[in-house]
């Protein structure tokens, strides 16, 4: 009787131990398949004509976003089934945060504070 005993208890550990590995296994995959449709997702965008540059919701399912069309910046109105022209703004109307930044989540908010304020000292010289 101790015999059995053991031997399930045993069994079990195994069993937990194998579920254990395929769930760490799944989120290991998961993970790494998600940075690769993001990578390729960012490639996709990189090569475009069209530039989202920021994005305001405004309510649900109505945005105000900036979008750089070639060399021109324009602000449109999203809704859910109709996107309006609302105007173009010049180049210098428009502060662009460069993609490292957006990029980067190692910085803490005091870096990313002080490297704005920078840019934006320089603009205004």
């Amino acid at each position: 009787m101790r015999m059995t005993i053991g031997m399930s208890t045993i069994n079990n550990i195994f069993q937990l131990l194998g579920v254990l590995l395929i769930f760490i296994f799944v989120l290991a995959v998961t993970y790494w398949t998600t940075r690769w449709i993001a990578k390729y997702q960012q490639a996709q965008v990189f090569h475009k004509n069209i530039k989202p540059i920021e994005t305001f919701r405004v309510t649900n399912g109505k945005f105000i976003q900036i979008l750089k069309v070639g060399e021109k910046y324009i602000v449109v109105a999203v809704c859910k089934d109709t996107i309006t022209m609302l105007t173009e703004l010049k180049e210098d109307e428009v502060m662009e945060i460069p993609l490292e930044m957006k990029q980067n989540t190692n910085l803490n908010f005091q870096q990313v504070l002080e490297d704005i304020k920078k840019k934006l000292h320089q603009k205004q010289k």
